[in-house]
């Protein structure tokens, strides 16, 4: 088996975002990563920008089981004939059918588990800026109550309607062979939300990003979308607290104007990859005051590449990926005097910070490498396969 993965074909699924985000980044990633490796690789995604075009019944109706969907990825799998479909994002337009779709070829099914849309319509466990496990367990329906996403009772309802039919037909239980979570943490919750314990593996997130040259580093950096799960009021009220401190903030969002005024913070906009790594290689360190549970920001990798420790809520998977004293600091989440703190000594500590940037160096070269990862992914593949092929022998 083995050398057979060298020739496995894997179909990619994936709902695209209107504004590319992090999800978008892995899945190109990954796809590449597969491709270099020899994998035939094809790709079935939707774009949510069809959405604009579509009347909002027929947005429900594909939400919850997309007839379209199912029939063009039957067409796909008969031309490209995979022996894996790996599964990123199938909300709203794509639908679980093409689970089903899938199921009637005899195809294995992977699903990364990007965010926490099974468990959670609003997918961040995330209400008024505080962390809410309501429907954690549960039929969804106090999203609807609630209108948890984007604010709509109406859409609330449709997504928990979506979950709550696929549920009940055995969707995730019975069409998909293995699912990805991204850390233990997510692991355990997906467990507590009724997910098959022995179908979900942990696979981390991976970057290629070589050890840069040494420059002097100076101020912090934050990186990310500026809204109000990430953490922004936090940031700027510790940035007015350590007036001493220098923030350079690089991201586009609906809080933008929290940044304005602020002496300590200047705003980068919106940067290119590249222009992201110089920053984290002239940084103290990465700031990470986010108040939901991350599932596993790329920024916290890319920052470890680059030897760069991170400043991190104690939330999530957070408390998991930065260690205390070794790979950064942490500061209870919400709590902007305690971050500031933890910035004004990191500033006043500079070797030891440096060290723990060694630290998170060796860190990545251990997990987070694209080999490492590539190993772990197809041996995931290959346990879905095996276990295809023993049901189709049976």
């Amino acid at each position: 088996m083995p050398g057979e993965m060298n020739r496995c074909r894997v179909l990619v699924v994936h709902n695209a975002y209107q504004q590319k985000g992090g999800e978008d980044s892995v899945v190109e990633s990954e796809a590449g990563l597969l491709a270099s490796n020899g994998h035939a690789v094809e790709r079935f995604t939707r774009h949510n920008d069809e959405i604009g075009t579509m009347p909002r019944a027929s947005v429900a109706l594909q939400t919850c089981w997309s007839g379209k969907s199912a029939q063009r990825i039957e067409n796909v799998i008969d031309a490209f004939k995979p022996d894996v479909i790996h599964a990123h994002n199938t909300f709203p337009l794509i639908s679980p059918s093409i689970y089903w779709a899938a199921g009637r070829a005899a195809i294995p099914v992977v699903q990364t588990l990007h965010n926490f849309r099974l468990l959670c319509p609003q997918a961040m466990f995330l209400r008024q800026g505080k962390v809410c496990e309501d429907c954690l367990g549960h039929v969804p329906w106090r999203s609807a109550l609630h209108a948890c996403y984007r604010d709509s009772r109406a859409q609330s309802a449709v997504v928990a309607g979506m979950l709550t039919l696929h549920r009940a037909l055995g969707t995730y239980r019975t069409k998909v062979s293995r699912f990805i979570a991204l850390n233990e943490f997510c692991r355990r919750k997906f467990v507590e939300g009724g997910l098959p314990p022995d179908r979900i593996v942990v696979k981390p997130n991976f970057v290629d990003f070589p050890m840069p040259e040494a420059v002097r580093r100076d101020g912090f950096l934050f990186v990310g979308r500026l809204s109000t799960e990430k953490g922004l009021r936090v940031l700027v009220s510790a940035a007015r607290q350590f007036r001493d401190a220098s923030v350079r903030v690089a991201g586009v969002g609906p809080e933008l104007a929290q940044l304005e005024g602020i002496p300590a913070i200047r705003a980068l906009g919106s940067l290119s990859g590249n222009a992201v790594r110089a920053e984290m290689s002239g940084a103290i360190a990465l700031l990470l005051p986010s108040v939901w549970y991350e599932n596993f920001p790329r920024t916290v990798v890319e920052a470890f590449g680059c030897g760069l420790p991170v400043i991190a809520s104690r939330i999530g998977a957070l408390a998991d990926l930065v260690e205390e004293g070794v790979t950064g600091l942490q500061f209870e989440p919400g709590n902007a005097q305690d971050m500031a703190e933890k910035m004004r000594w990191a500033q006043e500590h500079p070797e030891r910070m440096a060290s723990m940037g060694r630290n998170a160096r060796a860190l990545y070269e251990e997990r987070f490498t694209p080999q490492r990862n590539y190993q772990q992914l197809t041996a995931i593949y290959r346990d879905a396969i095996e276990e295809a092929r023993g049901k189709r022998a049976a």
